[in-house]
């Protein structure tokens, strides 16, 4: 779970690339960078950190050029070390190549042993860096010709961004795991992981790139290529649970509206006899709000969160009991006690944070708590861009419901179905990849 963003043909491309990464801030922490092209030299930055903590004005002025990529980081594969941010920047035999990716190969090892094993060397421990060597060894006449045979060796997830001297390239998977956007600012052509990016700097929406296809852009406008066999679609259905921002359209669908279905439906499968629904911020709202107006239960905001906290903060000497949890949540005692409430999240992982948010509002005078996921129970992990815990560390994939129950010490636990989840995308169920709530992988051979 990555973001991407990039901008051809703009006397602003570096300004935009920086507000669309802004943006696209919720898809990755870690790191971020952005390659700028000023037709000859490629000019570039990356570094560990927020958006807003790595560029500066002058910073951004010496990225010159009217076209530029640029990336946030969530790492699934790789350490969170410089080293791995990206765009990657590489010189080779035919000039110079920046790559920002936003996926999951599930064959990178595989190919990476045996380049290593035919002399290699590799500057990273990312999964993105394969591409570049088979790009480097195709005898293709274009970096086009190149980059499709690269791809062609390549399985999992890939949304991609390339920029040379010259030209863009974008290209996603046959099976459409992750999104990826087109569109367009005042004529120039802007590429984003969501439309939330394109929001923020004025783009329009144009199209989604579509699954398979490789998109050239240069002087002479955009083409599209399709050059690889057709896959049935498996686009991933957490980017609706939890990962896309709700104000964002992916998929053809709008997310916030997704997460409302989800949260009515589980409020048809799972109602509760309580006084009010609480959401657990900020990724549990638009469900406990189709929960609520399905099941007719007030919504209240008993739990608030700090959205002034950084990725650091000094604890005090003597720890506090949940103090990661508390600094970020804290109820409203005054509205919940002696309440019975439904609380409603979008997933549970390994269910310790669970049993802490649990245990703040049996602390805060709560009478019942009954626990709503708006996502059926991840029982295997994913292999495709998100990085879920092995299966042993998944709480539900060695724990019934029940069971689960009596260790967060909730009242009641229920969870979305896999149906009801299918039911919410009705006419395109097949379209989708559950394989973290069934362990039915698109690719075999896959376990963890």
């Amino acid at each position: 779970m990555c973001g991407i963003f990039g901008i051809y043909d703009h006397p602003e491309a570096s300004n935009h690339a920086y507000l669309g990464l802004y943006a696209l801030q919720h898809r990755g922490q870690e790191s971020t960078g952005i390659v700028s092209s000023d037709g000859k030299h490629l000019h570039h930055y990356r570094q560990m950190g927020l958006v807003s903590e790595v560029f500066t004005k002058d910073l951004l002025r010496r990225l010159a050029g009217r076209n530029a990529i640029g990336h946030v980081r969530y790492s699934t594969t790789g350490s969170s070390e410089l080293k791995n941010a990206q765009p990657f920047v590489v010189d080779y035999a035919n000039g110079t190549i920046s790559i920002a990716h936003n996926g999951n190969l599930t064959n990178a090892s595989l190919i990476r042993s045996e380049l290593e094993s035919q002399g290699a060397i590799f500057q990273s421990n990312m999964d993105t860096e394969v591409i570049v060597h088979l790009i480097a060894r195709s005898k293709g006449k274009t970096f086009l010709d190149r980059l499709i045979y690269a791809l062609r060796k390549v399985e999992g997830a890939y949304s991609l961004l390339f920029l040379t001297e010259k030209e863009m390239v974008v290209a996603r998977d046959p099976m459409g795991f992750r999104p990826l956007i087109l569109g367009s600012l005042k004529g120039s052509p802007v590429i984003a992981s969501e439309t939330c990016a394109f929001d923020l700097i004025g783009a329009k929406f144009i199209r989604e790139v579509e699954p398979g296809e490789v998109l050239l852009i240069n002087e002479m406008g955009i083409k599209s290529f399709k050059p690889f066999p057709h896959r049935p679609l498996r686009q991933c259905i957490f980017e609706f649970i939890y990962f896309a921002r709700p104000d964002s359209f992916i998929f053809n669908r709008n997310v916030y509206e997704m997460r409302k279905s989800f949260g009515a439906q589980l409020s048809k499968e799972s109602p509760a006899m309580a006084d009010m629904t609480v959401p657990i911020p900020d990724s549990g709202f638009p469900a406990a709000l189709g929960y609520a107006a399905q099941s007719n239960l007030p919504l209240e905001l008993g739990m608030i969160r700090n959205h002034y906290v950084g990725r650091t903060f000094i604890e005090p000497d003597q720890r506090i009991r949940h103090f990661g949890v508390k600094i970020k949540l804290n109820p409203v005692r005054e509205l919940l006690k002696g309440k019975k409430i439904v609380i409603v999240d979008d997933s549970i992982v390994r269910a310790t944070t669970s049993r802490k948010i649990v245990r703040m509002f049996r602390n805060a005078g709560v009478k019942e708590v009954h626990v709503r996921i708006s996502s059926p129970p991840i029982t295997d992990p994913c292999f495709f861009g998100i990085d879920t815990p092995k299966k042993s560390e998944l709480v539900a994939s060695s724990h019934a419901v029940d069971e689960i129950r009596q260790f967060i010490h909730a009242t009641s636990l229920n969870y979305l179905s896999v149906e009801g989840l299918k039911q919410c995308v009705r006419g395109e169920e097949e379209n989708f990849c559950y394989a973290c709530f069934t362990g039915d992988y698109p690719y075999s051979g896959l376990k963890k």
